[in-house]
């Protein structure tokens, strides 16, 4: 039987909540994830200062995120002392087990050393290899780099690893990568939330929105609506995957196997009829499909991380594919601006 119609012992659980504490805490590729980008490398990490220093808007607003405040609000906070003392963590600033998801983390020698809270890296990838690059205009200046040249050093910059605003669904997966925790025994035993209540639009779009470049800080421009409508329907694929894969590594009839059955399955509901919407988009109805084509349930691992990559291969050649400005059948389903998280700036 799937985990997720095993109603009665999900009832034991519901007492749960989801701590503001845990509220944006994000960004971090989980062991378990086959994602396009690999998990960070924690000596390639630069630091938002060397972000800041051509980003200056983008920074200004950051510290006003609780990206920005988990560095010294969450380690002091009753509820993470609770669940370190389950986990038996002494020290949550010195364990890699918080440090994934909570802080932008350097490596100093063999140790782990977080710098900051939830910062540019986390969600953009280790800096070192292409930070000078895509910040260079080919040699050249602003206004002398052709579009050529531009689009070169983009693509350089992609390859070394850079994740860019365009680049959708490997954004998507650091959100998703710890909006929905990656660690079974964090929640069985130390009682940490399974994830956030997330959603790509209305998360993306609150306090952590930075369009801020192009207007040369002026303006923090929000998503057009076809862009909306892909980050909606990206954002329930990569949901839907990441919990797949979640109770595929599943081990025990616990809250943290229930949880990921919940969200897997209400993802694919929520994929189907989305794919009802858009027949035209073949590729949502193929994602919906394999969301079914896998037992919700434990020792199923192959058969969910098989899923999980086909889905990752629909939802990137959706992406690709369109642009959101067909879909506005799909503006139904989109969380209205008074669900955002928090208010941008500017």
């Amino acid at each position: 039987m799937d985990i997720c119609r095993d109603r009665t012992r999900f009832q034991i659980f519901k007492h749960v909540m989801f701590s503001s504490v845990f509220w944006l805490g994000a960004a971090g590729v989980p062991a378990f994830s086959q994602s396009p980008q690999s998990a960070p490398d924690l000596k390639k990490i630069l630091g938002p200062n060397a972000c800041a220093e051509c980003h200056k808007e983008e920074a200004e607003v950051w510290k006003k995120t609780h990206h920005f405040s988990t560095f010294k609000k969450m380690p002091r906070s009753k509820e993470a002392r609770e669940i370190a003392d389950k986990m038996k963590i002494r020290r949550i600033k010195s364990e890699s087990l918080c440090l994934t998801c909570h802080f932008t983390t350097q490596a100093v020698g063999k140790k782990k050393k977080p710098i900051t809270g939830i910062s540019c890296e986390s969600c953009h990838s280790a800096g070192k290899d292409w930070e000078k690059l895509h910040s260079e205009f080919s040699g050249k200046t602003e206004k002398t780099e052709s579009k050529a040249d531009a689009a070169l050093r983009w693509k350089k910059a992609d390859k070394l690893g850079m994740i860019r605003p365009a680049a959708i669904y490997k954004l998507a997966k650091n959100c998703y990568g710890c909006h929905v925790v990656p660690q079974e025994k964090l929640v069985n035993i130390g009682g940490h939330p399974a994830g956030s209540p997330f959603e790509l639009v209305s998360w993306s779009q609150g306090e952590v929105r930075h369009n801020l470049w192009y207007s040369k800080g002026k303006k923090n421009t929000k998503a057009g609506p076809g862009r909306k409508r892909v980050l909606y329907i990206a954002g329930l694929a990569v949901e839907l995957e990441t919990a797949l894969r979640a109770v595929g590594v599943a081990t025990k009839n616990k809250e943290y196997a229930f949880r990921m059955a919940r969200r897997a399955d209400t993802a694919r509901k929520k994929i189907k009829a989305l794919g009802g919407l858009i027949p035209e988009a073949s590729e949502i109805a193929a994602i919906a499909e394999l969301g079914y084509s896998a037992g919700l349930k434990l020792n199923n691992q192959a058969a969910l991380s098989t899923a999980a990559d086909r889905i990752a291969v629909e939802a990137l050649a959706l992406i690709e594919k369109y642009d959101g400005s067909t879909f506005s059948v799909v503006d139904q389903m989109i969380p209205g601006e008074e669900k955002y998280k928090g208010k941008p700036a500017k």
